[in-house]
């Protein structure tokens, strides 16, 4: 056994810690997503979008919820996308939930929370576009919800575009975007925890938002008469 022991500790000795540190990698540094999109005017597909805000239930997850009608208007600059804009409604009738409770919808739409007959539309209106990356922007607009108006901002990135082709003749770009912000600043405290307890629905809203956007009409490039 004595011997055993003495194998191991000179094993360990030969396999020690290296005297030198590996060479530190790079920083991975990300290049511009590569696209045909032009300048223009842009409405929102509403077949390839999607908006869902999440909230805190007790701590235990995160309720997930969507409005089913939206839409956005997007004046993109490809040139210099910071004088890009967008703007965006919401039917805050329009909330929904994956297998809610009777009469779980209503709630949501009713006086505690969107309180949706009286303040029949939620809407979003970009300020100002800071370029945080090759690909990303930092978006700060008015939201208008529950009848006030604050400003909230999203993280956002450039997914890629294309000026359009044969089956889709007109052009196209996708984004993705990410915020948080605090309901109670719009009026709605309703079933917030108290502080030192999880018991209820949280402050904090996160947006998460999957959008693309059709744009101006394609203009197949014309190419040389072919010889007969």
């Amino acid at each position: 056994m004595k011997r055993l022991i003495l194998a191991l500790v000179f094993a360990s000795a030969g396999c020690g810690a290296p005297t030198q540190a590996p060479p530190a990698q790079p920083p991975t540094v990300e290049s511009a997503v590569a696209h045909t999109a032009p300048s223009g005017a842009y409405s929102l597909d509403k077949s390839h979008a999607s908006l869902i805000v999440r909230l805190s239930h007790m701590g235990y997850s995160q309720f997930t919820a969507r409005f089913e009608s939206w839409d956005a208007r997007l004046d993109l600059d490809t040139a210099a996308p910071e004088n890009s804009s967008i703007h965006v409604t919401i039917d805050p009738r329009s909330i929904a939930a994956d297998n809610p409770p009777p009469g779980f919808i209503d709630i949501m739409r009713g006086a505690d929370f969107l309180d949706a007959a009286r303040y029949p539309e939620i809407s979003f209106r970009s300020t100002l576009l800071e370029r945080t990356g090759p690909n990303t922007a930092r978006v700060t607009g008015e939201l208008t919800l529950h009848g006030v108006t604050r400003p909230v901002a999203l993280d956002v990135r450039f997914n890629g575009g294309y000026a359009g082709m044969e089956l889709d003749p007109n052009a196209r770009v996708g984004f993705s975007a990410r915020g948080v912000f605090n309901r109670s600043d719009f009026g709605m405290a309703y079933g917030i925890p108290p502080e030192g307890s999880n018991m209820g629905v949280g402050d904090a809203v996160e947006v998460i938002i999957e959008t693309e956007f059709s744009g101006p009409a394609w203009a197949p490039a014309e190419g040389p008469t072919p010889t007969p």
